[in-house]
C-alpha cells in the first residue's frame, strides 16, 4: 500500500512499522525523518516532484512510503474483546470522513469499527493521513453483509442505534446504557432502508439552521460523545 505525508511517515517510522520502500522528493530536508530512516536502516531514493505527483493522489509533502497492506479484523474480535460500544459505518465514500471518524473513536476509547467490504471506502493513504496515527489503536472489522452482522450483534446483547432524519427521535432522549452499536450512514443517502429496519432506535440531531444535515464525521463525533457521556 502506498502512503504519504510527513506526519504519517514519522508515525510509521517511530513505530518501526514494516516499510518496504521510501521515495523522497529531490531537495527533501526533514532532519527528524532522515534520522528515523537511518535508525530503521531503510533504503530510500530520490525522485522529481513531477514523478512523485504522478504516484501520489494527494498532498505528499515530498515523501512516499510503500508499506504492507492494512490488516482488517474479523467480527469475532468484538466478542473476544468484550466490547460494549462499537461503531458501524454504512457504506461511507469519503476517505476524509473515515479517517476523522477513526480519530474520534480512538479519542473516545471506542475499540472497534465495523464496515462493509463492498461499496465502502477502505483504508488508504488519505485515511491514514486524516486519522493521524490512531489506526493502531482501533480494530477495523471488515464484513460482507451489514444486516447479518447486526443480527449477530443483537444475538450477543447489543442494542443497535442508527442515525436518520425521518421516523427518529432526538439523540439525547435515548438510553445508551448496555451494549451499543452506533450506525453512521452514507454521506449522501444516510443508512440504508434494510439497516434502518434492523435498528432498535433511530436517532436524529436537531438542525436549527437552514441546512438539514451534518457531515458524516461531525454527526459521528456528536453521537459518539453522547453515548460516552451517558455511560460515565
Amino acid at each position: 500500500m502506498l502512503v504519504y505525508g510527513r506526519n504519517v511517515a514519522r508515525d510509521l517510522l517511530k513505530k518501526n512499522k514494516k516499510i518496504e520502500k521510501i521515495i523522497l522528493q529531490e531537495g527533501f530536508n526533514d532532519n527528524e525523518i532522515f534520522s528515523l530512516i537511518e535508525k530503521n536502516k531503510i533504503k530510500y531514493k530520490y525522485m522529481s516532484k513531477k514523478e512523485i505527483d504522478n504516484l501520489a493522489k494527494g498532498v505528499h509533502q515530498g515523501i512516499l512510503l510503500y508499506v504492507s497492506d492494512f490488516k482488517y479484523q474479523e467480527l469475532n474480535t468484538v466478542f473476544e474483546n468484550q466490547d460494549d460500544f462499537i461503531v458501524i459505518l454504512d457504506h461511507l465514500e469519503d476517505p476524509h470522513n473515515l479517517g476523522a471518524i477513526i480519530r474520534t473513536c480512538e479519542a473516545a476509547s471506542v475499540k472497534s469499527i465495523i464496515m462493509p467490504r463492498d461499496r465502502q471506502v477502505q483504508i488508504n493513504a488519505t485515511v491514514m493521513k486524516t486519522s493521524v496515527g490512531t489506526l493502531d489503536n482501533i480494530n477495523i472489522i471488515s464484513v460482507s453483509n451489514l444486516v447479518n452482522t447486526i443480527k449477530k450483534l443483537k444475538d450477543n446483547g447489543f442494542w443497535i442505534v442508527g442515525t436518520a432524519l425521518e421516523n427518529s427521535v432526538d439523540y439525547r432522549k435515548i438510553d445508551y446504557n448496555g451494549k451499543i452499536a452506533l450506525v453512521i450512514g452514507n454521506e449522501g443517502s444516510g443508512i440504508s432502508d434494510l439497516v434502518a429496519k434492523n435498528c432498535d432506535f433511530l436517532a436524529k440531531i436537531p438542525m436549527y439552521g437552514e441546512t438539514n444535515s451534518l457531515n458524516a464525521s461531525v454527526a459521528a463525533g456528536i453521537m459518539i460523545y453522547e453515548v460516552v457521556r451517558n455511560r460515565k
